[in-house]
């Protein structure tokens, strides 16, 4: 891959609000928390994490036309991401995502209302079709709808570059299945390569996991990814396999935690790192998101994974 074309990154945006108990949920009533707001969505986390590590990286998300979606995107362009092939639409505001932890940084439940991403339509990509020809790499994740998915990757075939894509959630993970022989790196959690290989097990279950990652591989993805939380992630290709431990760190908001490990293994992998280098980076990367009160770690650089490792 080459490094210093951009990284075309095409997916969800919006405000997050997470909110960290204090004590124990009690149903029926208001509970004390500490709450936070910020800038969040699986693609454009992943595309902040890019631009924070020094990476070109264009951005192709949908926001409302609102305050939140003109803050947005002015955010994220001045952490260094291109967001002008950005769309505004003005049938749905800008996404909002809902979290609720516990007071030891686990997440309880979440809800989101991301309708606006239905405006990134196959027609809207196609409109966008020299960003694909001019990407090194192409990183999607399983929000798009599944018209504009076929799009994105028909888009990527015909200019002959590689996409990377993130499972997203236990409900969206199947709408990556058509696209696996097409897939170079597929990152997903315990619960997401359950519902893309059938095998159900829990995050403390390395074996299965590994399992897991060498049933995608046979299905045609070139690098699979599954991450175990605080047990680490493990990974397989057709020549190798391996698992990477977690780093012992406190939980303080584990939002966007995945994002960053997914940005770190791209920005790994695009500079020609071995891949058992760039995912011991992703795991740096994900455990300085998981003890920061944000979604995306400020001051990312790669001086500081490699601090963060020893």
């Amino acid at each position: 891959m080459n490094a210093n074309p951009p990284i075309l990154v095409l997916g969800t945006s919006g405000l997050d609000v997470i909110g960290r108990l204090e004590g124990e949920l009690q149903a029926g009533t208001s509970n004390p928390a500490c709450i936070r707001t910020g800038f969040g969505g699986v693609g454009r986390n992943v595309a902040e994490n890019l631009a924070r590590l020094g990476q070109a990286v264009q951005l192709i998300t949908a926001v409302g036309k609102d305050k939140i979606g003109d803050e947005l995107l002015a955010y994220t362009e001045a952490a260094g991401v291109d967001v002008s092939a950005s769309l505004r639409a003005g049938e749905y505001p800008t996404g909002f995502y809902m979290g609720i932890l516990d007071k030891n940084g686990t997440r309880l439940f979440a809800v989101d209302d991301m309708r606006v991403i239905n405006c990134l339509t196959p027609e809207a990509l196609r409109a966008r079709a020299g960003l694909f020809a001019c990407a090194s790499l192409i990183f999607v994740d399983a929000n798009l709808p599944e018209k504009t998915l076929k799009s994105v990757f028909s888009l990527a075939k015909k200019a002959r570059i590689p996409i990377c894509a993130d499972a997203t959630s236990f409900a969206l993970a199947h709408k990556l299945r058509p696209y696996f022989s097409q897939t170079f790196l597929l990152t997903c959690n315990s619960a997401e390569a359950g519902v893309l290989t059938g095998l159900n097990f829990e995050s403390s279950e390395r074996k299965t996991a590994l399992e897991a990652a060498r049933a995608l591989v046979a299905q045609g993805v070139d690098i699979a990814l599954v991450a175990l939380a605080e047990f680490g992630v493990v990974y397989a290709t057709p020549e190798t396999t391996g698992h990477i431990p977690a780093i012992s760190t406190k939980t303080l908001d584990p939002t966007g935690a995945g994002d960053a490990l997914t940005a770190a293994v791209l920005f790994a992998l695009q500079h020609n790192m071995p891949l058992d280098d760039a995912v011991r980076l992703g795991v740096s990367a994900a455990s300085l998101t998981l003890r920061h009160p944000g979604t995306v770690y400020p001051q990312l650089s790669l001086e500081i994974l490699y601090d963060e490792l020893t």
